[in-house]
């Protein structure tokens, strides 16, 4: 194992390590619904709202309702902001929730780059919005979460990203310098409420830009 380098990297899990296309589950789990990419693009918005707080898939990512209560949520949702056009039942937005675990594939130049980060000695963790159904299957899903010394899912805390509160944990929990701390999640605001906590952070786009940006900053 490489001594550590008294530097930490803190990973997001879906979108950065994790295939995450909503709009991809949505044509092929309920393509009666979005029948095409730009309606699939539209009812995806709606229900995949992490970052709304009160929405039900922000309350499904906190651990606060299972999914039966999400399902019927997000079909109550759709009718409310669209109306009868994308009309949904409950049953179609369960056949949805479930397809999202076997979804989350690896990503496979997003793991060799954690692989290349815990080569060069530094500490490894995941701060992820993740229900926690899912979060508990991706042990077994993902060997590569073993590279990691710790992590947080959202819904076993009962905080999300962008919430300043899951950063202030994670600072503790992890024992970290924030100085000495570099984020990498694929959504703008979580980049920015980590820099606002003093951590430095990257807007993931691709591995290759993350490994490029990661070596110009003296990570790699």
């Amino acid at each position: 194992m490489a001594a550590s380098s008294g530097k930490t990297v803190i990973f997001d899990l879906g979108g950065v390590l994790l295939h995450w296309r909503p709009a991809q589950i949505l044509q092929l789990v309920v393509p009666e619904l979005a029948p095409d990419e730009a309606t699939a693009r539209v009812l995806a918005a709606r229900l995949f709202q992490s970052f709304v707080p009160g929405s039900p898939w922000a309350d499904f990512d906190l651990g606060r309702v299972d999914e039966p209560t999400l399902a019927l949520r997000l079909a109550a949702a759709l009718a409310d902001a669209l109306g009868n056009d994308y009309a949904a039942t409950p049953a179609q937005m369960r056949r949805v929730i479930d397809s999202v675990p076997p979804h989350l594939a690896a990503l496979p130049d997003s793991v060799a780059l954690l692989v290349r980060v815990k080569a060069h000695g530094h500490r490894l963790f995941f701060l992820s919005n993740m229900p926690a159904p899912y979060a508990a299957q991706l042990p077994a899903a993902h060997p590569f979460l073993a590279e990691f010394e710790d992590g947080i899912y959202s819904a076993h805390v009962g905080l999300i990203k962008p919430a300043p509160g899951i950063f202030a944990l994670a600072t503790e929990r992890f024992e970290l310098d924030p100085a000495q701390t570099i984020f990498i999640d694929d959504h703008a605001d979580n980049v920015t409420a980590a820099r606002r906590h003093g951590w430095q952070a990257l807007h993931f786009q691709t591995a290759a830009q993350a490994a490029a940006e990661l070596a110009a900053g003296g990570w790699l």
